[in-house]
């Protein structure tokens, strides 16, 4: 599956250069997908280089030229879907239907991102004089360390090389060991759209490791990242030694507020999907469901029974809803999250276990809790999995502030048709982003990214650009 990729630098695919290799498996079935290119010190100098001369020449491309060829990304991804998608599934595990979807968001992602090169506006300001004028202007910031998770490999690579690229600058992106396939062919794309050597790089294998040399680099000068909390701080401390920029997307631990006034079968169905897309592995999943008092056993008993009917299965079966878990590890981690969330008190309603049948495969029930509590593990450690823990609540003022008493803020979700609740709400809530009356919070026209220990920075929107880019000011005189 691997062997036609590799490392790519300057432009070309190619083996380490001491041939290292390291497994990538199949989470539905256990099994070896193959061996994928480990990169070595060499390998990371070679790639810096291949990435700062590439700079050399996107930089002075024109943002028109810049923008034909990101569309052509875009255009391509849609033309390869299917190949994307099977990666996906493969690697990641999620059904095929959300591999396709993802492929067509990082579609819409990059034809965004095309049109964003040519709206790198500056300004002029009046001088303080007759003879002189002030000028801002916008220039790339250079070489673009893209550190990219697993969960979805080739939205959030989309999100940064895409980004980088509109600047006008160049990137090296490293993929988890988990998914280097996803990414590899994405990169791959790239170069056939046009994308000029050097630009666009890719290192495969041991994430600390490339990312520890990434940073130590002089020729890095901004750092993307997505992943867990732990590993940004340790990302931020690392670039603080360069003084690089960082753009932090971290964990999250998103509330699911219902009000009473709500059309259940409605926001049960947007539960499900927002709660059990990609089996819960998404930063943005809701993960503390605080339902009104009023409303809470009908919410839980629709709950149930739209649950027990999702079909759990390899992805690549076009029924199946729920795929595996992605790991081993996070197979186990949420295992003993239930038996820690089952001795503190907690009652489950569904799941719970491993589903029956499956001798192969890192399944797990999708499971939902009740009798939780503010003070339960699992409402201050994010699940990152199929597990729904449903609490009550009396008021307005109460749960708010019990959603907000959280250290992380990346997303929260609130349903009420009441128009002054919404408003109240949203703005009350102490998260980059909102959902209201929907289960749809990433979209690539709009900012995405949280606050508190979720990290800084936005990516999407009008807005992300500028963090790819310095600020350049002059005070002209015209004498």
């Amino acid at each position: 599956m691997y062997e036609k990729f590799g490392q790519f630098i300057n432009g070309k695919w190619q083996k380490s250069s001491g041939g290292e290799t390291f497994d990538v498996i199949n989470p539905a079935t256990e099994e070896l997908i193959g061996k994928a290119s480990k990169a070595n010190k060499k390998d990371i100098d070679s790639c810096l280089n291949s990435a700062e001369e590439g700079f050399k020449i996107w930089k002075n491309i024109s943002p028109w030229e810049r923008s034909k060829i990101i569309r052509k990304i875009s255009d391509l991804i849609r033309k390869k879907n299917d190949v994307l998608s099977r990666w996906l599934t493969l690697e990641v595990g999620k059904p095929i239907n959300e591999g396709s979807a993802e492929a067509s968001g990082a579609a819409d992602i990059f034809e965004w991102s095309s049109e964003e090169a040519k709206r790198i506006y500056g300004e002029t300001l009046q001088g303080r004089s007759p003879e002189t004028r002030i000028h801002v202007y916008y220039q790339p910031v250079g070489v673009v360390a893209a550190l990219v998770p697993w969960n979805f490999p080739i939205t959030l690579a989309s999100r940064k090389i895409a980004t980088a690229l509109s600047a006008g600058c160049s990137v090296i992106v490293k993929p988890d060991v988990i998914t280097p396939g996803s990414v590899m062919e994405l990169v791959d794309i790239c170069n056939e759209a046009g994308v000029p050597k050097g630009v666009v790089n890719l290192l495969s294998g041991d994430p600390a490791y490339i990312s520890d040399q990434l940073l130590s680099s002089d020729i890095i000068k901004k750092v993307s990242i997505t992943g867990s909390t732990r590993v940004g701080k340790l990302i931020l401390k690392k670039a603080a030694e360069k003084v690089q920029r960082v753009t932090m997307e971290l964990s999250g631990h998103s509330p699911f507020i219902v009000f009473d006034d709500v059309n259940l079968d409605k926001v049960t169905d947007m539960a499900i999907s927002a709660k059990f897309r990609n089996n819960g592995q998404v930063c943005i999943s809701p993960s503390r469901f605080y339902i009104h008092e009023s409303k809470k056993n009908d919410f839980i008993k629709l709950m149930v029974e739209k649950t027990k009917k999702l079909k759990i299965g390899n992805g690549m079966d076009k029924d199946t809803v729920l795929g595996p878990l992605t790991t081993k590890k996070r197979l186990e981690e949420l295992e003993a999250l239930v038996e820690t969330t089952k001795k503190e008190g907690a009652n489950i309603l569904c799941g719970g276990k491993k589903p029956a049948g499956f001798n192969k495969g890192y399944f797990y029930e999708p499971t939902i809790f009740d009798n939780i509590k503010d003070d339960y593990t699992i409402m201050h450690q994010e699940p990152f999995g199929p597990l729904v823990p449903i609490l009550s609540f009396k008021d307005f003022d109460e749960v708010i502030k019990r959603a907000n008493n959280n250290v992380l803020g990346l997303a929260s979700y609130i349903y009420t048709n009441n128009l002054k609740k919404a408003h109240t709400a949203s703005e009350l809530m102490e998260t980059g982003t909102v959902a209201v009356n929907t289960g749809v919070v990433a979209l690539p026209e709009a900012p995405f990214g949280g606050i508190k220990q979720t990290g800084y920075g936005r990516e999407g929107g009008s807005m992300a650009i500028k963090d790819y880019l310095n600020i350049k000011y002059t005070h002209l005189g015209l004498h």
